[in-house]
């Protein structure tokens, strides 16, 4: 009877607790929805859409003169009618080959260059003033210089675009290597490795990701070092094509040089950053980045 008793007394406060520990616990909402993953990416293009019918807009109701800025739609079209003559891939074509070839200058002297003023003191001391002198320099002011000493054909163009794009590469990977923990250059000094083998080895794997970062920043100045040399006595190339639609007022065709600009210089900054990820995916930042 008293065990009756007891089991009665203490059924409420069971099913009571069960109510309270349901009730803190959320419960689906059927109602609820959640978002596309992919849309919440896309919300940082509303603005620029957003900027391209306000322009188009402006054009079609005359507040913007077409003679003066182009609107978009005949921009687009523009571009797709230099798409179908040739014209704009055969300037294209040569624009990269020139942008690649100057890069590809400025990241050996870059490297070569942090390599002997970050690795001794007597090399920064004859390598880094001359360099911070001409990182200040303007460029036009070089470029009647370049003219004289290469000539008017590819060269000038080619090492205008190596100049710029030098001095972000030397800066970062002199940081870089500054920047090696000493532990390691004693941990190669007690392996009895040879000083290529440090350099290999050590110093240019601590520094990447510093290279890394000057290389983003000398892919964007190679861009705008190339519309300098291209509109210095050029005959092709995006620079070239926009300085004679100058002479014809064509500014259709000068923003459709400003977009292939643009456009180019936004898809190899995310080549180069797809590369530091891969380059660089044993830092947990990086494996961190890559999950979300």
């Amino acid at each position: 009877m008293s065990g009756a008793t007891l089991h009665t007394q203490h059924q409420p406060l069971l099913r009571s607790d069960s109510a309270e520990t349901d009730a803190t616990l959320p419960r689906p909402n059927p109602t609820r929805f959640s978002l596309p993953r992919w849309l919440p990416s896309l919300s940082r293009y509303l603005s620029p859409l957003i900027a391209l019918l306000t322009w188009q807009a402006a054009c079609s109701f005359g507040l913007l003169s077409t003679r003066l800025v182009a609107s978009p739609l005949q921009i687009a079209h523009t571009g797709w009618s230099l798409l179908q003559d040739g014209s704009l891939m055969t300037n294209l074509e040569v624009s990269l080959l020139r942008a690649a070839s100057g890069l590809s200058l400025a990241l050996l002297a870059g490297t070569i260059l942090a390599l002997i003023s970050g690795l001794s003191k007597l090399g920064e001391d004859i390598v880094d003033a001359p360099l911070q002198i001409l990182r200040t320099l303007p460029v036009l002011a070089l470029v009647p210089l370049f003219i004289l000493w290469f000539g008017i054909g590819e060269a000038p163009k080619i090492l205008l675009v190596a100049l710029g794009s030098t001095f972000p590469v030397y800066l970062n990977l002199h940081k870089g290597i500054r920047s090696i923990d000493p532990k390691l250059l004693e941990m190669a000094r007690t392996l009895r490795l040879s000083r290529l083998q440090t350099i290999r080895d050590v110093i240019l794997p601590g520094a990447l990701p510093d290279l890394l970062v000057g290389i983003r920043f000398a892919v964007g100045i190679s861009w705008l070092m190339l519309v300098v040399a291209e509109q210095v006595n050029a005959d092709n190339g995006i620079g070239h094509m926009m300085m004679d639609a100058q002479d014809f007022l064509r500014t259709d065709i000068i923003f459709v040089g400003l977009a292939v600009y643009g456009l180019f210089g936004l898809v190899s900054d995310q080549f180069v950053r797809f590369l530091e990820h891969r380059a660089l995916i044993w830092q947990p930042a990086q494996r961190q980045g890559g999950r979300t």
